[in-house]
């Protein structure tokens, strides 16, 4: 007598938790990077070659629509009918992930704290598009190549919401993702905040762009910051020792393109006098002059 075949679900039940970490990386990589090769599970892994052959193959096996071998890229691509069936492909799950390096998600403890200390975050909107929408954007920065988007700005002087970019980075400013990216219609390199993008298609057609050419993603500026002369002396004292200061001074190494968003991020009171309420806006730029040409629309 035949034995009967398992479902996807009881198969996996029956796998060590470091081989689910490993398929979910295959999953995850393949779906928002669009290419998979054996090179990449062995590197994330520190496995050889043939064991991550074992992996791809064991998910081949359990989910055969969703992985399609390329001869010209030597690695596989998702196929039409991708379904997950390990992983959370949700925008909200995998980002994190791949702002934090990390080769996979959960954990066997399922929501039990592993250090027993109870912890809590606050519930920020997540602000994110479909996950085909996402991974359309994340394939291109990937891949190195165009894509197309549709994208609802918030500026008056844009009028067409369809446009070309070509993405080269991933970045979360503490509230919301963005695409640092080139756009072929302002001859720029810009932010676009993944939200507001409700369309996107894949182009065949590489960038001609790159992160190097964009000065200020690739160059960086010192921030100093001192705390609001509104404070008392007391509060002063109790900054600095917050945000371990030097000499009185609180300084920070960021990209010129991120610039404006951690002045945002700590609240800094950025008004020519120091207007602003000294308890909410707890610090003030003592380099103005040197770091506004590069965020001014952060300064009042």
């Amino acid at each position: 007598m035949a034995k009967p075949v398992k479902s996807v679900e009881e198969q996996l039940s029956e796998l060590k938790w470091n081989t689910r970490q490993r398929l979910q990386y295959i999953e995850i990589m393949v779906f928002y990077c669009g290419v998979l090769t054996r090179n990449d599970v062995a590197r994330a892994f520190g496995i050889s070659d043939p064991a991550a052959t074992k992996d791809i193959s064991l998910y081949g096996r359990l989910a055969p629509e969703n992985l399609i071998y390329k001869q010209a890229l030597f690695g596989y691509v998702p196929g039409p009918n991708f379904t997950a069936i390990v992983s959370d492909l949700s925008p909200e799950a995998v980002l994190p992930m791949i702002a934090a390096n990390l080769t996979s998600m959960n954990g066997p403890y399922g929501d039990s704290s592993i250090f027993s200390i109870p912890a809590e975050r606050l519930p920020i909107p997540a602000r994110l598009p479909h996950r085909t929408i996402t991974a359309e954007v994340l394939r291109a920065v990937a891949q190195r190549r165009k894509v197309g988007i549709t994208y609802r700005s918030l500026s008056d002087s844009d009028h067409d919401p369809v446009r070309i970019i070509e993405p080269h980075a991933l970045c979360h400013n503490g509230l919301r993702w963005h695409i640092r990216a080139y756009s072929e219609q302002s001859f720029d390199f810009r932010d676009f905040v993944l939200s507001r993008i409700t369309a996107a298609q894949l182009l065949d057609e590489e960038a001609e762009s790159d992160a190097q050419y964009d000065e200020d993603w690739a160059e960086s500026i010192t921030l100093l910051l001192t705390p609001h002369p509104g404070l008392s002396e007391k509060k002063r004292q109790s900054l600095l020792i917050d945000y371990g200061a030097e000499d009185g001074i609180i300084t920070i190494e960021v990209r010129r393109a991120l610039l404006g968003y951690l002045l945002q991020q700590l609240s800094v009171d950025t008004s020519h006098d120091s207007s602003l309420n000294p308890d909410a806006y707890q610090l003030i730029v003592a380099n103005r002059d040197e770091v506004e040409p590069f965020a001014e629309w952060a300064f009042r």
